[in-house]
């Protein structure tokens, strides 16, 4: 729940996505639900982002109903003193007006009663589609309902449209509330990692047994400390080999000195994201093939920041970062320019794919990879079609996201060695990644994650 004085900003949008749906319309947003995790006990709660964006009300089992003249109905679960001695207090429909702004609440049992009511003589509703499972049927009984009064004079709405389209260019460009939050979850992940980092060097030179697990929880107690709420995603603390899977979740596999160490990990708070990827030594000094190819990822990552500025395209950071670690992976041999050719064969074969197989960031906002398209809307008609070199299958290009300031995305460039014919010896089981969030402002990109280091000899120097 939110204080009285943080309303104007769920009110500014509220009123900013009416005036989007346009007068005679209406929207329905539920907020998420809650999730059994075994017999007795439910997953921890995490609301619908939508719904939150819209309300910043945090309670499980509710819904909002928006008109097009900005008219704002909650639904919420009513006051009840016996089921608030387990479950914790209530707002209640009494309070919600006055709490979160909205003009009028009421009790989420009479959602069925009032729903029709309020459908009534519309010419369209909108509703996320594909994001609730059940959604849809829920608003076909309702509209059934509303055919039924027609003898009667009621209109039933003749249109059914996405409200996930108008909702995620207004997330897209995050406002200066938003911001602030997205610093601070920065700066909570960034010093989560710096312990992370200095907790792996001591246990180490202490003889100690150290496992990707003891760093997992290192990072969740920095979280909690700082005041986030919950991580923003399954933490990935991976050691040695483990660091080339990318999807891989801190479990017990040892960590070895001289073996690096994969942290991609982030805290969530008040409703925000944060995304940060570590690579480094796990006793505090790189070898010499380890620095190799971390300083060629670096200097990737430095590339696709200086490309990152409103006027370019989403795209064009990645581009740059292929660039420089097309031509390092050249350099060092894990290439050979005898058999794929120069840089820009390498480039427009995807032969540095092996090595790295992702993109080079995502949006970032309420959801770590947050919603909004990558396609420039007023480009989404240009079409060209190209056949992929390695799949050979034709995929249909349209110009990429132009960025302005505001965006917010990440830039996480990586190289990831796993054994294989070809492959020098001294590479192998190397995986590296590093990671930080952007905001694009009009002269550039915010850093807002690097109160932890990313140079080598500053991790070294950190770790000492």
């Amino acid at each position: 729940m939110v204080t009285a004085m943080d309303t104007s900003f769920y009110i500014d949008r509220r009123n900013r996505l009416a005036a989007t749906i346009g007068p005679g319309s209406i929207a329905i947003i539920p907020t998420a639900p809650e999730r059994p995790r075994n017999r007795d006990s439910d997953y921890l709660y995490r609301h619908d982002s939508y719904f939150y964006y819209l309300t910043g009300f945090t309670e499980p089992n509710a819904w909002l109903v928006l008109d097009g003249s900005g008219h704002s109905t909650l639904l919420c679960a009513p006051k009840d003193l016996e089921r608030e001695i387990w479950d914790g207090h209530r707002l209640g429909p009494e309070a919600a007006p006055e709490a979160l702004g909205v003009d009028e609440a009421f009790s989420v049992a009479e959602l069925d009663a009032k729903l029709p009511r309020l459908l009534e003589n519309r010419s369209a509703v909108w509703y996320p589609f594909a994001t609730h499972k059940g959604l849809e049927s829920r608003i076909d009984g309702w509209l059934s309902s509303v055919r039924a009064r027609v003898r009667f004079g009621a209109l039933c709405p003749e249109t059914q449209r996405d409200l996930c389209g108008p909702l995620d260019e207004m997330r897209l460009v995050k406002d200066a509330h938003e911001i602030d939050i997205l610093r601070r979850a920065g700066k909570i992940s960034a010093q989560a990692h710096v312990r992370a980092m200095q907790t792996s060097a001591r246990m180490l030179r202490e003889g100690r047994d150290l496992r990707e697990y003891h760093l997992d929880a290192e990072l969740m107690h920095e979280f909690r400390m700082g005041g986030s709420q919950y991580p923003a995603y399954a933490s990935i603390v991976a050691a040695g080999a483990n660091a080339c899977v990318l999807h891989y979740h801190a479990d017990a596999a040892p960590v070895r000195a001289g073996e690096l160490v994969l942290i991609d990990a982030g805290c969530e708070l008040d409703g925000y994201a944060s995304d940060i990827t570590r690579t480094f030594p796990a006793n505090g000094k790189f070898t010499g093939p380890q620095r190799v190819l971390y300083d060629i990822v670096l200097q990737s990552q430095y590339a696709a920041v200086a490309a990152t500025q409103a006027g370019n395209r989403f795209t064009d950071p990645h581009d740059a970062a292929v660039k420089v670690l097309a031509q390092g992976m050249l350099d060092v041999g894990l290439l050979d320019a005898n058999k794929v050719g120069s840089l820009e064969d390498v480039i427009e074969q995807r032969a540095y794919f092996p090595f790295y197989m992702h993109r080079t960031g995502h949006w970032m906002g309420m959801d770590v990879h947050d919603c909004g398209s990558y396609v420039e809307p007023t480009q989404v008609g240009e079409v060209h079609e190209r056949k992929d070199p390695l799949s050979g299958e034709t995929v249909k290009n349209r110009p990429s996201r132009i960025l302005r300031p505001g965006m917010v995305l990440t830039i996480e460039p990586g190289i990831y060695v796993r054994p294989g014919e070809g492959v020098p010896e001294q590479f192998h089981n190397i995986g590296i990644r590093i990671e930080d969030d952007a905001i694009v402002t009009a002269d550039g990109c915010e850093l807002i994650t690097r109160d932890v280091p990313v140079d080598g000899d500053e991790i070294e120097a950190l770790m000492r």
